[in-house]
C-alpha cells in the first residue's frame, strides 16, 4: 500500500512516463535486440522493453491500450531497477476515490468485542481519547491518504485516481508492482502485534519505496541529466493535471505517525541492507524479517538486537478482569512511544534523517531504549455499563533508559493532558477531563515501567493491585 499526506509533506508522485532506448541487452544466435526475445527475460514484459518509448497521454485519461502498454513498461522497468522477474502478468484497476471510499478497503464491521478493545490500544499512547472511535479515525485516515493497493487474495494492483479522468501515478504504479513482485517471490506472513506488522511493512514497504525512488530518480536523469548524478536516465510523460485531491476528514496525526514510520524509514533499511550484500541482501531479509520496528528505526540494531518478553501476570480483583482478543498480545513498540510524544508535543515535528533514503526521524530519546512492551486491556461489568482500563508494560535497555522515559511522561501528562498528582503521590495522576480522563499509576521497577490506566483512582488497585 502506499500513502501520501500533507500533514507530513509526503510527495504526491508525478504521473506515467515513456522513455527513449538506450543500451539494451546482448543480442542472442536466434533474435536481435530490440525484438521480443524467445522467452521472458529481466527488463522485458509483454512485448516491451523497459527503455521503449510507449505512446501514452493522460491528459484526456488512459484508454485500454495506453494502460497496457504503460503497466507492462513499468514492470520491465521494476525488473530493471530490483533485479527480479516477474512470474505473472498483473491486472491493474483505476478507481475514484469517492469508490475506494464506498469499498472500505480498510473498514469493515468489527465485532463490538474487537472495538472496545481496539479502543483501549489507542488510549493508551494518548492518541486517540475516548471522545473518537478509532475505526472512524482509521477510516478517515486511510479515505484520504491511500493512493493505490496490491491484494494478494486478488492478485492485482488497484490505482485511487484523485483526476476526474482515470489517470496512474507512475510511482504509485511502479511502488505496488514492487509488491505483487514480492508476493510472487517471497510472500506475505501474518503477526501477532502491530509492533511485528509494522517492522514487516518496514522490509516490504521499504523495499518498495525504494524500489519507486530508484525510479523515479531514472525520471528526473532522463529531465535534467547533470542534476539527476549516476542515475540511468529515462524520458517521462509529463504530469498531467490533477482535479482536486484527496478530500475527506482530518485525519488524526498520531494515527498517520504510527502507520507511516514504515515509509520513513524502511527505504534507508532496505538502502542499508543493499549496502552490506546487494540486492541479495534484501531478499534474504524476506526469510528473517525484521521483528520490531526498533530495527527498522535503527538500521545496525538488525537483526541481532532481541525482543524483551514483557510478562503481566493477572493481578486485577472484584469485577475487573483482562480480555485479551483471542490469543492476540498487543505490543505497540518503539514507533508507539515515539508516535505518542510526538502527537502529545512532547518531542519535536519530525526531522529530516540523516540516513540516505530515510523522510523523517522516528528516534527521541524517551523512546530510544525501548526493549519490549505489552499492552493488556481490562474490563468491568457489560455492554453499556462497562468500564475500562490497561495495564501497560514496557521494558527498556537498561534503569537509565527507563528512568528517562518515566521522566518524560510523567511530564507529558501534566503539561500536555492536563493530569494532576493525587495526595502528594508521585507516581498516581488524574485528568480531570477532556478525552483522556482517567486515573494513571506510573511505576519503575530497574528497567522494567509499569503503567495502569482505570476510570478512577480508587479503581487503579482492582484493575492491577500494586506490588508489596
Amino acid at each position: 500500500m502506499r500513502t501520501a499526506t500533507s500533514v507530513l509533506a509526503a510527495l504526491l508522485l508525478v504521473l506515467a512516463g515513456c522513455s527513449a532506448p538506450t543500451a539494451g541487452p546482448a543480442a542472442a544466435d536466434d533474435w536481435q535486440y530490440p525484438d521480443d526475445p524467445p522467452s521472458d527475460r529481466l527488463g522485458w514484459e509483454a512485448g516491451y522493453w523497459y527503455n521503449e518509448s510507449i505512446d501514452v497521454n493522460q491528459s484526456d485519461g488512459l484508454d485500454a491500450a495506453e494502460r497496457e502498454a504503460f503497466v507492462a513498461r513499468t514492470m520491465a522497468r521494476v525488473e530493471r531497477v530490483r533485479g527480479l522477474e516477474f512470474r505473472e502478468s498483473v491486472p491493474v484497476e483505476v478507481i475514484s476515490r469517492a469508490e475506494y471510499r464506498e469499498r472500505a478497503v480498510f473498514g469493515g464491521e468489527r465485532s463490538p468485542e474487537y472495538e472496545a478493545w481496539h479502543e483501549q490500544v489507542w488510549e493508551a499512547p494518548l492518541i486517540v481519547g475516548e471522545d473518537d472511535a478509532v475505526s472512524d479515525e482509521f477510516d478517515a485516515l486511510y479515505g484520504g491518504a491511500v493512493q493505490g493497493y496490491y491484494t494478494p487474495s486478488g492478485d492485482r494492483i488497484v490505482i485511487v485516481s484523485d483526476a476526474a479522468e482515470p489517470t496512474i501515478d507512475r510511482g504509485t504504479l511502479a511502488h505496488e508492482l514492487v509488491h505483487a513482485l514480492q508476493d510472487q517471490h517471497f510472500g506475505f506472513v501474518g503477526s501477532r502485534s502491530r509492533d511485528r506488522g509494522l517492522a514487516h511493512n518496514g522490509l516490504t514497504e521499504g523495499d518498495a519505496r525504494y524500489v519507486e525512488t530508484l525510479y523515479l530518480e531514472r525520471c528526473a536523469a532522463g529531465a535534467d541529466p547533470d542534476a539527476a548524478g549516476d542515475a540511468e536516465g529515462w524520458d517521462c510523460v509529463p504530469r498531467p493535471a490533477r482535479s482536486g485531491g484527496g478530500g475527506g476528514q482530518p485525519i488524526n496525526r498520531g494515527l498517520f505517525a504510527y502507520v507511516y514510520q514504515p515509509y520513513a524509514d524502511g527505504p534507508a533499511f532496505v538502502h542499508q541492507l543493499r549496502e552490506r550484500g546487494g540486492w541479495a541482501a534484501v531478499n534474504a531479509a524476506y526469510d528473517r524479517r525484521p521483528r520490531s520496528t526498533e530495527q527498522t528505526i535503527h538500521p545496525e540494531r538488525y537483526p541481532d538486537e532481541p525482543v524483551a518478553s514483557v510478562r503481566l501476570p493477572d493481578r486485577s480483583s472484584g469485577d475487573w478482569s483482562r480480555f485479551d482478543l483471542d490469543t492476540r498480545t498487543e505490543r505497540l513498540g518503539e514507533a508507539g512511544l515515539f508516535a505518542m510524544f510526538w502527537y502529545n508535543d512532547y518531542v519535536g515535528g519530525y526531522r529530516s534523517a540523516d540516513l540516505p533514503y530515510s523522510s523523517y526521524d522516528y528516534s527521541a530519546a524517551p523512546s530510544d531504549g525501548w526493549a519490549g512492551d505489552r499492552l493488556v486491556p481490562y474490563r468491568s461489568g457489560d455492554g453499556d455499563d462497562a468500564a475500562y482500563g490497561y495495564v501497560w508494560g514496557i521494558e527498556f535497555d537498561d534503569a537509565s533508559e527507563a528512568g528517562e522515559f518515566v521522566r518524560a511522561y510523567r511530564t507529558m501528562l501534566r503539561l500536555r493532558v492536563g493530569a494532576e498528582t493525587v495526595d502528594g503521590r508521585a507516581n498516581v495522576y488524574r485528568v480531570p477531563d477532556g478525552p483522556f480522563a482517567d486515573a494513571f499509576r506510573v511505576e519503575r521497577t530497574g528497567s522494567r515501567v509499569v503503567i495502569t490506566n482505570a476510570p478512577t483512582v480508587e479503581q487503579l488497585d482492582t484493575v492491577r493491585a500494586p506490588p508489596r
